[in-house]
């Protein structure tokens, strides 16, 4: 009687696999992704506002919390759907205390955050409060007011959806990215225009992803929903801004 043989990984192997682990995380936990884009711009910010060494690595440290907390969570609901063919409430508090698990260091890690960050935000933000005071606010609230009035008119016109849900183009798509080119004109003065702006536009982003997730609009009307809200609110700054 033969008896099969089984071969140890090499080193390399093992790295590879563990590497599999994490894009396949990655492609199919959306949770996963959110926290990888938030990690990302954490990281960012501490090179913007110039963290100490010892706040980079209580962020790193965080970051890491999240994000292997996540990956346990994923493979324990993978073991668990592979055990139970059918509802077991072991089962279930297995995966309850997974996601419990994610939730506590995801509390950690915006603690962690904001112990870092809070004091430096709060002087900068001071600041830009005071050249926001001097910006029209009624331009943005013309942008956005036009923007919905705008949507309205087009799934009117369209005869598809409800002013609040779904049909052509996405409102929310359309006010997201309005809000994001506001922003981004309003902060023209700013140091940190670009970093405001680019979070403000992943924002933006990430409600129009909900709505194609959640099937209520497809992505060309979320995308021609972005695309009006950015180009209104653009054309109301740049024709009466210098007024």
């Amino acid at each position: 009687m033969s008896r099969r043989v089984h071969k140890t990984p090499s080193l390399l192997e093992s790295f590879n696999f563990a590497f599999e682990g994490i894009i396949h995380v990655l492609r199919t936990q959306r949770n996963m992704r959110i926290h990888f884009l938030v990690a990302t711009l954490v990281l960012v910010a501490a090179l913007v506002f110039d963290v100490s060494r010892l706040e980079l690595i209580a962020l790193l440290l965080a970051i890491a919390f999240v994000l292997v907390a996540e990956m346990i969570n994923t493979a324990v609901e993978a073991a668990v759907d592979v055990a139970s063919t059918s509802f077991d409430p072991m089962a279930k508090l297995a995966k309850d205390i997974a996601a419990g698990a994610v939730l506590i260091s995801s509390l950690t890690a915006v603690g962690v955050g904001y112990l870092v960050f809070s004091g430096q935000v709060g002087e900068r933000g001071g600041r830009l409060l005071d050249r926001l005071s001097t910006v029209p606010a009624e331009l943005t609230f013309v942008a956005l007011v036009l923007t919905v009035v705008l949507v309205i008119a087009l799934k009117a016109i369209s005869g598809r959806g409800t002013p609040l849900r779904g049909g052509w183009p996405s409102g929310h798509a359309a006010v997201a990215f309005a809000g994001w080119m506001a922003a981004t004109l309003v902060l023209d003065s700013s140091e940190h225009r670009f970093l405001l702006s680019s979070l403000t536009f992943i924002m933006a982003l990430l409600v129009a992803q909900t709505r194609v997730e959640a099937g209520v609009h497809s992505t060309v009307e979320v995308l021609t929903g972005g695309v009006l809200g950015a180009v209104v609110t653009l054309v109301i700054f740049q024709a009466f801004s210098a007024t």
